[in-house]
């Protein structure tokens, strides 16, 4: 099975984000997918750049982007036995369109059906956060360590995508809002290494899809935190289908966010 040097691959990751991103930032240029979505010349530049990167350093691991058509990203998700990149070349596109600097790569290697490590680059703060299966997360030098935040649940700062959510539990929320305040930064990866670093206690979104979430769960995971779906599942699935995701790094303050969410846990 081939090895990757969790070093050679950040530089690459880092690298192709200071040369295809950041140099086309601000530019204002963008077209819509069929979906709505947005793309820029940015995503396809850089889920290009990294394509040939990665085949270059490691030639038997196949990429499956974003910006690939769904059939091609089914077909590659059939076998990751022996390893397959997960990338999402711009996490965060509206963002970058509009000019807001607040967007990432996320690059994951899945094998055996999971995530084994993953890295997140947020060019704008030159911030990088990494994981390896059961060998602890990262940003920068620092490791990502879960921590009581010695807060009740209405104290808390959460991440809340409202977009995507069923209009029952939005309005629940907007009526109700079981934290102190709430943000939405609109980029998924990123989200996850945010509520890894304990920069936000909660979080809840609606949908999202593989590309998003597959380092970011990882990185959150390894920090030791805490994260289901909606319905009480695993977050991570080698599906592109949309998960939806419920998560906090501190034990408790996840608990106390699933009940009131009304989530049974396996160990409550």
């Amino acid at each position: 099975m081939t090895a990757i040097d969790i070093e050679q691959l950040k530089g690459i990751v880092i690298q192709a984000a200071e040369r295809e991103l950041l140099p086309r930032f601000m530019s204002g240029e963008r077209r819509e997918k069929r979906d709505g979505s947005v793309i820029t010349e940015a995503d396809t530049a850089m889920q290009s750049r990294l394509g040939a990167e990665l085949a270059a350093h490691w030639p038997d691991i196949p990429l499956l982007g974003e910006e690939m058509d769904e059939s091609s990203q089914r077909s590659l998700l059939q076998d990751t036995a022996e390893g397959l990149w997960c990338v999402d070349p711009l996490d965060g596109t509206s963002n970058f369109a509009a000019g807001i600097p607040f967007f990432a790569v996320s690059v994951a290697l899945l094998r055996e059906g999971r995530s084994q490590l993953g890295v997140v680059y947020d060019p704008v703060r030159r911030e990088c956060f990494w994981a390896e299966q059961g060998r602890g997360a990262w940003c920068d030098g620092q490791r990502l360590a879960a921590r009581a935040a010695n807060l009740s649940l209405a104290q808390t700062v959460a991440l809340i995508d409202f977009k995507r959510l069923d209009p029952a539990l939005a309005r629940r929320l907007a009526e109700q809002p079981p934290y102190s305040s709430q943000r939405s930064f609109g980029s998924v990866a990123l989200d996850w290494c945010w509520i890894a670093a304990g920069r936000s206690h909660i979080y809840l979104h609606g949908k999202q899809r593989l590309w998003d979430y597959a380092a970011g769960s990882l990185i959150l995971a390894e920090a030791g935190g805490h994260a289901v779906t909606l319905d009480g599942e695993t977050v991570f699935l080698a599906d592109i289908a949309p998960r939806s995701a419920v998560a906090a790094c501190d034990g408790e303050l996840f608990r106390e966010w699933c009940r009131w969410l009304e989530i049974s846990l396996t160990d409550d």
